[in-house]
């Protein structure tokens, strides 16, 4: 499979976030792309990060979806876009999983939200999708989760993904090297492909990334640059060793005094 990782420029307006993942999506299907994705609430832009989000209009939403609907088809080109999105009155981060012909097979919310995120009113999401293209499973983690909370991708491994797709966006940080090495965890103590993708960022310490089964950068973005990491992967490679050896029941609680 032929992935697409977009590390694009922060645009402050959703009409700006929606062209690009429009340009991206052209772009990786002259290149060959099975699928393409892009960071973590590219429509309209992520909150709280120091850039002016507009309020939420879920007219646009909906009218932006059908249209990078419109483009997969067009491309047919797969297509993972993270965006905001309200449903039953209640607000999420999710990634959307377009299909080559621009069908929506499912989407992720972002079920750990980081505390930072709170005062936006999010609503963490409940339960995680496994998604497949192409015979290729796959799961997604939502920035945070990547980060911080390692079982969200370990259920995907767990589950059958050879892939783990991890929109994000990580801004001018103190500590690069924590994300850097969480990437290479997350990938390593499961043995999939982990795919990081940040923004293009002023100051950017963490690039978009690509990480072996193995635990091996196989592809970076340049920081601060508008680019498309393209990679050939081999789902064969990514055993899922250690993942298949987790025994939930080592984690559950149990009482006993007897000796």
């Amino acid at each position: 499979m032929r992935i697409g990782l977009a590390q694009v420029p922060f645009s402050v307006r959703p009409q700006e976030g929606l062209q690009n993942v429009i340009s991206m999506v052209e772009e990786a299907s002259n290149r060959g792309c099975d699928i393409v994705c892009f960071p973590e609430s590219i429509i309209p832009g992520l909150r709280g990060v120091g850039y002016d989000v507009v309020p939420y209009d879920h007219q646009f939403q909906k009218e932006a979806l059908m249209k990078v609907q419109k483009t997969a088809k067009i491309k047919n080109t797969a297509i993972i876009l993270p965006i905001e999105w309200q449903k039953e009155n209640k607000l999420h981060i999710i990634a959307v999983v377009i299909s080559k012909n621009g069908e929506i097979l499912g989407y992720q919310t972002k079920n750990q939200i980081d505390p930072d995120e709170d005062q936006f009113g999010y609503v963490p999401g409940s339960g995680r999708q496994i998604f497949e293209i192409q015979g290729v499973r796959f799961g997604i983690v939502i920035c945070h989760e990547g980060w911080r909370y390692p079982e969200t991708v370990r259920f995907a491994a767990v589950n059958g993904a050879s892939i783990i797709f991890h929109p994000q966006f990580t801004n001018d940080v103190e500590n690069p090297s924590f994300y850097e090495n969480a990437m290479v965890c997350r990938s390593l103590e499961n043995n999939v492909y982990f795919a990081s993708v940040n923004y293009a960022l002023p100051n950017q310490q963490v690039s978009t990334t690509l990480i072996s089964p193995t635990g091996k950068c196989l592809a970076k973005a340049q920081r601060e640059q508008n680019e498309l990491i393209v990679f050939d992967i081999d789902p064969r490679k990514a055993t899922r060793l250690l993942a298949t050896r987790f025994n939930e029941h080592l984690i559950k609680k149990e009482t006993s005094t007897d000796l």
